[in-house]
């Protein structure tokens, strides 16, 4: 096995910040929706911690964004590839998580410094972070202060609508994290993914490079 550097040090505090972040919104959103059921802390607690964590979220994800805009990591999330390339290898990596990694075929993606993620989670991150988690955050500042912001809400249909997409997005979100656990555990060993978002290095098998060196980040 090789190392390459994969995650930088800014990539890993957002990540883990987002994640520990996103579990708090979880159970904090779990108890304010269902307070007769689930009774962690009072509810005035969990709406207090659900508003700041939130708000942290938020500027964490600026930090991601700004991060990504402002130096060349940008070409993680927009690889040089074709639309039809883009396409092809997306089937490909469907066919490889529906039955090929059951049969023991190898994965057709090959990490590197800067083609760290294959052409389904590109496209995959790029609908959750551009699109999804800014309407989460949008969604939830709006619900925040209904009084101050009643001319948006009633804009967007009502706190019906506004809430309604709100809890959606909840739901998705819970799949999501089950989702991205399980598949960050289909690395050459169970942990070895966890590991790359603490350490930064990501193992690759050197064959795989074909020869060539692996591409480093410093």
């Amino acid at each position: 096995m090789q190392k390459i550097y994969v995650h930088p040090l800014p990539v890993r505090i957002w990540h883990w910040t987002n994640a520990f972040g996103f579990v708090a919104l979880i159970v904090t959103g779990l108890q304010i929706r269902y307070v007769d059921l689930i009774s962690l802390m009072s509810f005035k607690a969990a709406v207090n911690l659900h508003n700041w964590v939130g708000f942290v979220l938020i500027g964490n994800f600026f930090v991601w964004l700004l991060f990504y805009l402002f130096s060349d990591k940008i070409k993680v999330y927009h690889p040089e590839l074709s639309p039809m390339k883009h396409f092809r290898g997306s089937l490909r990596q469907l066919q490889y998580y529906g039955y090929g990694i059951f049969k023991g075929d190898p994965n057709p993606h090959h990490v590197s410094a800067y083609h760290k993620f294959n052409p389904l989670q590109s496209v995959t991150y790029q609908i959750v972070m551009l699109l999804l988690v800014p309407l989460q955050f949008f969604t939830g500042i709006l619900l925040w202060d209904l009084k101050h912001f009643s001319g948006a809400v009633e804009f967007f249909g009502g706190v019906r609508v506004v809430d309604t997409v709100h809890v959606l997005l909840f739901i998705f979100f819970v799949a999501y994290i089950f989702g991205h656990a399980y598949l960050g555990s289909l690395g050459h060993t169970p942990t070895a993914h966890f590991k790359a978002m603490f350490t930064g290095y990501e193992e690759v098998e050197t064959e795989v490079e074909r020869g060539e060196p692996a591409q480093t980040l410093t």
